[in-house]
């Protein structure tokens, strides 16, 4: 949900968690395509707080031991990627998708070589 503001974001969280509406509604009263983004929404914020809900504007770049070794952790527990960045006190899921991504087709090279982080 990183084109949404931390306050919409924020919005959404707090009106799931009074119970009122569940994610498939949500997601359908904010026009929201799928109800997946408002789960790892709340699973995010439950882990770490509001800070998760804040656009991350510098990129830094992680490190390729960290990068194998936050895919190592997910290939031996079976872990989901929402499981793992949480773990590792992440707040995108998707960044360890796309590690994963690269690292199936160019190996350890993938990770030395992706873009932004």
């Amino acid at each position: 949900m990183a084109k949404y503001s931390q306050g919409f974001k924020l919005k959404i969280v707090q009106e799931y968690l009074k119970g009122k509406l569940g994610y498939l509604l949500l997601a359908k009263k904010y026009g929201i395509p799928s109800p997946t983004p408002i789960k790892r929404l709340v699973r995010a914020y439950k882990a770490f707080g509001e800070e998760c809900l804040q656009r991350i504007t510098k990129h830094g770049e992680y490190p390729v031991q960290f990068k194998l070794e936050v895919l190592n952790f997910m290939k031996q527990t079976g872990a989901s990627y929402q499981d793992t960045a949480i773990r590792f006190n992440m707040n995108d899921p998707s960044l360890i998708a796309t590690w994963n991504s690269k690292f199936l087709k160019e190996g350890v090279e993938g990770l030395k070589h992706s873009k932004g982080r």
